[in-house]
């Protein structure tokens, strides 16, 4: 098998078994990993001169992440831990603790 069927097949496996809303979250994730890489070379780059808020918006990309992984693994076709709870359920504790995640973050910039 070349490189390229791997691909293909992958790619084709995943828009086929995997519904739209995990594929939604998936490109979210991406973004919000693309963010916190971006802040991340920023600091490096230009300095850090207000800590709070590079900390809070590093924090909070972090945050958001780890809560969408967790709302991915909720709502995945083949999860052991979506058994019993619905999506809408899974979603509303998504927004939830993303509310108080970025209250937090809000009070911690000052």
């Amino acid at each position: 098998m070349s490189q390229k069927s791997l691909v293909e097949e992958f790619r084709e496996n995943y828009f086929r078994n995997n519904p739209k809303t995990v594929q939604v979250c998936d490109v979210f994730l991406l973004y919000v990993l693309l963010t916190g890489i971006i802040q991340f070379v920023y600091c490096a780059l230009v300095g850090t001169f207000p800590f709070n808020s590079f900390l809070s918006g590093f924090i909070s990309t972090v945050g958001t992440f780890i809560l969408t992984v967790c709302l991915r693994i909720q709502i995945g076709p083949n999860s052991p831990f979506g058994k019993g709870r619905s999506n809408e359920r899974a979603f509303f504790d998504y927004i939830f603790a993303n509310l108080i995640l970025h209250l937090w973050v809000m009070n911690f910039m000052g």
